[in-house]
């Protein structure tokens, strides 16, 4: 290293404090990177890769970015989950003896984003701290943008650390290092990148600084460990006060329901599953937000639906105001209107980044609070009179802003032009200065005008030469010798100055440079005192936040037409057509099938529903599960009328998913889902699985499916409902007395197949799958082959029946002892032997008995096992009924159809008209 020149060797040592991060190292106005870094971000920022002589032996690799672009350059390292320190000369290199002085000023990491241009402004930007201590998983989610910090803990296993970890979807994880190679492989599977960094906590000395005393000493040692290591690398990275992260929001998991990752991805909570966009999710139903911080509080109730029926009735209300008064909604929608991302504007704030036009922003902001209060505090709704009760609207503040920025500052502070006149008296005196010192250059131009006769002779400047005249080449004769020094040669004028001008310069200058200074050290003033008030100001947002999420709600529940449900905290579940909330949505101008749910702990707990592919079975289970998940966010529901119970944890098995990185299959991905459910779920959760038992042979899928029934009838007793293709199962509800049988209406018309989306109680008979296969577009001779191959399949699997049935005939009818001299030739036993038989069976007979006994004996030949002939008998001895031929699946269809038709409701000529069809239908097929 001492062959390299000072810089490379004071870059160098510098780099050693960012091993695992990109140096940005400041060098006049670029940002510059060496060696190993430069040839990384040459290929990642795809810039040109050069080198330079740095003393040693070859040239060193050397790439850079200019200094005003290096944020964007930042924000693409950033999002492919890389670090970035930023190294910033800290000394006037005009002052500086030798190399100048560099120190890294900040660390930049996927979850310690500030710039707003690199986040979403409608979701947060979590980093998450987890630790392990007494038994216990802690876990710390903080958003630096913000201020916010939550912190819980688990006992046991590290399934819910991980559950809980993907609510937040944080950018970065921290934390104790063998936790970390816990979480590494489960945390593939979220299919987005995730930064780990193993960090120890903070010692107790710098927490005390940052936390109040007393909300330390409240938390469990798993939870101040976590807190311990997130604000100590926090403190490590940003370098920089963190006013805005004061407060420690703890919380018990018990308080929300559990919503595992496979959850809510089934449930498009707040993304789809098909290309994860915020269109078709829940989120995107229920955002009528006019803010992005009541945005990013949606959110976060979607993700974690509350468990207290006195919260959720308290959100209720203010609800159910502002979905009655639509005048009400619309003052205080356009109230909020005007308010700006409070949170992260005082996250800006505190962490000096904030400039003249976000402190206006601020100012305008808490000037529309008042009429936001009056509105709440004069409204019906108690919830909403609390929520601003003793509101602190922070105007002392806004009147500060109003008083010291201008209306409309520049973008840089360092610019000047930020103060208002009259706000600072030495301000003031330098501005008439500088405002004298140019109407003084504007005289002296005219007086040259005058003394030359050169009427295109201007006064101008730069920050190389200062203030100047310049004269075109065409008049340069017309300049009297000896008074004017020349300056600069451009290539169609001179530039000169004089005794006079260099003077006036010196003032002119000086007092712009005094007064630049002077606004910026005003406005940082301004920036520190708002830094005391932070805590006033996250205090308001969070409020305004919560109104944003009321209106949120109570908009969408008008405009979708939906109502109050009645929580509760008992067993049963009673809704009366109810709807899918999304699907609706996205099918706007096409009416929704709504359908009835009744879970009940004295009748049906559980439905197993049976019926064709495409019939609307996974829409009617999710439907189910969203009604539950909005009534415990505080949203009215897609009903007519809704009773739901809290709900502790809903378990959902829908769709195949397999996980190729773990190495298991989509059957065993459903299994461990299954084991989930078996073990965690309790009588108040919600169990719904579709198509249970696919994925492995028809008998041990149904052995399986019947089994997984069973276990949560019996040991859960729990609501759920149960989808299969398995109508073999049916007849469970025989047997189980809280399983009820229920499946999808379906009309068939001819060849046609409708799907009514209508759940009718019963099991249903077919799943239509080839019929299926054809809306798929499958080819014709693929359609045809399939139903010739059904029907043959039928056939064999009646062929056994027919066997067994023949065999117990014969078996029934076959003499108790017939002697062999009694069988003639033709095989026929003899009328006497037949009569002896039925005399000592009876006790004797008359003459009539005999004449038909042996009118049947004189029938029974040796093809008596043939299924056509049945033995008759007359001696009321209990002869079992032969069963019929099972017909071909077409034609059971046509029977179950028929059984299923509502006689008493048809016309005659609808029900004339009925027949035709199948008449028709039958022809069809047979050709």
């Amino acid at each position: 290293m001492s062959s390299y020149t000072p810089m490379i060797q004071q870059y160098l040592s510098i780099k050693e404090q960012a091993k695992d991060a990109f140096l940005f190292f400041r060098l006049g106005d670029f940002y510059e990177m060496f060696f190993d870094d430069a040839i990384n971000a040459s290929r990642e920022l795809e810039i040109t890769l050069t080198g330079r002589e740095g003393g040693g032996e070859n040239r060193i690799p050397m790439c850079g970015v200019p200094h005003h672009s290096a944020e964007g350059y930042i924000a693409r390292l950033v999002d492919k989950g890389y670090k970035v320190a930023i190294c910033e000369q800290v000394e006037d290199p005009s002052a500086a003896k030798g190399v100048v002085r560099r120190e890294i000023i900040r660390f930049v990491t996927p979850g310690t984003v500030m710039e707003t241009k690199s986040i979403a402004e409608k979701a947060n930007n979590f980093i998450v701290a987890v630790s392990h201590s007494d038994s216990a998983f802690g876990i710390a989610a903080c958003d630096l943008t913000t201020g916010e910090l939550y912190v819980t803990s688990f006992q046991g296993a590290l399934e819910l650390l991980t559950d809980e970890i993907n609510v937040y979807r944080p950018a970065e994880i921290v934390g104790d290092e063998h936790v970390l190679e816990q979480l590494r492989p489960v945390v593939a599977a979220f299919n987005r990148p995730v930064l780990f960094t193993a960090r120890t906590p903070m010692e107790k000395a710098g927490l005390e600084g940052q936390f109040e005393l007393g909300e330390l000493n409240h938390l469990a040692p798993a939870r101040l460990r976590a807190v311990a290591i997130m604000t100590g690398y926090l403190d490590e990275t940003q370098k920089r006060s963190l006013g805005h992260v004061r407060r420690i929001q703890s919380y018990e998991p018990n308080q929300y329901m559990v919503l595992d990752p496979f959850t809510r991805r089934n449930l498009e909570l707040v993304e789809t599953v098909h290309d994860r966009s915020k269109r078709g999710s829940l989120l995107w139903l229920l955002d009528r937000s006019r803010t992005s911080m009541g945005a990013r509080l949606l959110r976060r109730w979607i993700d974690k639906p509350l468990l207290s029926k006195k919260a959720i009735d308290a959100r209720l209300e203010a609800v159910d105001e502002l979905y009655n008064n639509f005048i009400l909604r619309e003052d205080v929608r356009r109230e909020l209107n005007e308010i700006y991302d409070l949170e992260r504007l005082v996250g800006r704030v505190a962490f000096g980044s904030a400039n003249g036009r976000d402190l206006n922003a601020l100012r305008t902001s808490i000037q529309h609070v008042p009429a936001l209060v009056a509105l709440c505090a004069d409204s019906a709704s108690t919830t909403m009179q609390q929520l601003v009760g003793g509101i602190d609207d922070c105007s002392d503040l806004a009147s500060m802003i109003e008083t010291v920025i201008v209306e409309d500052p520049p973008i840089s502070v360092r610019d000047g032009g930020l103060i208002k006149a009259g706000y600072d008296v030495y301000l003031d005196q330098l501005r008439e200065a500088s405002v004298s010192g140019k109407k003084w250059l504007a005289e002296l131009e005219r007086q040259e005008r005058e003394a030359t006769g050169i009427k295109s002779l201007k006064i101008g400047y730069n920050k190389v030469f200062g203030y100047y005249l310049e004269v075109s080449k065409a008049n340069i004769s017309m300049l009297p010798e000896g008074r004017y020094e020349r300056k600069q040669t451009l290539a169609n004028a001179e530039r000169y100055v004089t005794p006079e001008l260099k003077e006036k310069e010196r003032l002119i200058l000086e007092a712009e440079e005094k007064m630049v200074d002077l606004e910026y050290e005003k406005f940082v003033e301004l920036r520190e005192h708002l830094s005391a008030h932070l805590h006033r100001l996250q205090s308001l947002a969070e409020t305004i936040a919560t109104l944003d999420v009321y209106q949120s709600l109570a908009a969408v529940s008008s405009e979708q037409r939906f109502v109050k449900p009645l929580v509760t905290d008992g067993y049963d579940m009673v809704i009366e057509e109810g709807r899918h909330p999304v699907v609706e949505a996205v099918i706007e101008g096409t009416a929704f099938i709504a359908n009835g749910t009744g879970l009940t702990r004295d009748g049906s707990s559980m439905l197993l529903i049976t019926g064709p592919n495409m019939a609307g079975k996974s829409t009617y289970m999710r439907q189910v599960a969203l009604i539950s998940i909005l009534a415990q966010i505080g949203c009215f529901v897609p009903a007519r009328r809704a009773e739901i119970p809290l709900i502790d944890r809903i378990f959902t098995r829908i769709g195949a998913a397999d996980d190729l990185i773990g190495g298991q299959s989509t059957f065993m991905v459903e299994m461990k889902d299954i084991q989930t459910m078996t073990e965690k779920a309790t009588s108040q959760s919600l169990v719904i699985i579709d198509e249970l038992g696919r994925g492995t042979s028809t008998g041990e899928g149904m052995a399986i499916a019947q089994s997984v029934v069973e276990f949560v009838h019996h040991q859960v007793g729990c609501k759920a409902l149960v989808s299969t293709h398995f109508h073999e199962l049916a007849h469970l509800e025989e047997t189980l007395p809280s399983l009820a049988n229920v499946c999808m209406a379906v009309q068939e018309t001819g060849d046609n197949v409708t799907f009514l989306r209508k759940l009718v109680p019963g099991a249903a008979s077919s799943s239509y799958g080839i019929y299926c296969a054809q809306l798929a577009g499958l080819p014709d001779s693929i359609i045809q082959r399939a139903y010739s191959l059904l029907e043959t399949h039928a056939e064999l699997e009646q062929k056994p029946q027919k066997q067994a049935q023949a065999k117990q005939i014969q078996e029934q009818q076959k003499p108790d002892s017939v002697p062999a001299s009694s069988l003639a030739d033709g095989g026929t036993i003899s009328e006497e032997a037949i009569g002896d038989r039925s005399r000592s069976k009876r006790g004797g007979a008359n003459g009539g008995q005999d004449d038909a006994i042996s009118e049947t004996a004189a029938s029974y030949s040796s093809n008596a096992a043939v299924d056509s002939v049945v033995q008759l008998s007359i001696f009321g001895e209990s002869m079992p009924e032969p069963k019929a031929r099972r017909a071909s699946p077409k034609a059971e269809q046509l029977a179950d159809q028929l059984k299923r038709l509502d006689l008493f409701n048809l016309t005659p000529m609808q029900a004339m008209q009925w027949l035709n069809d199948m008449k028709l239908k039958l022809l069809t097929e047979d050709k």
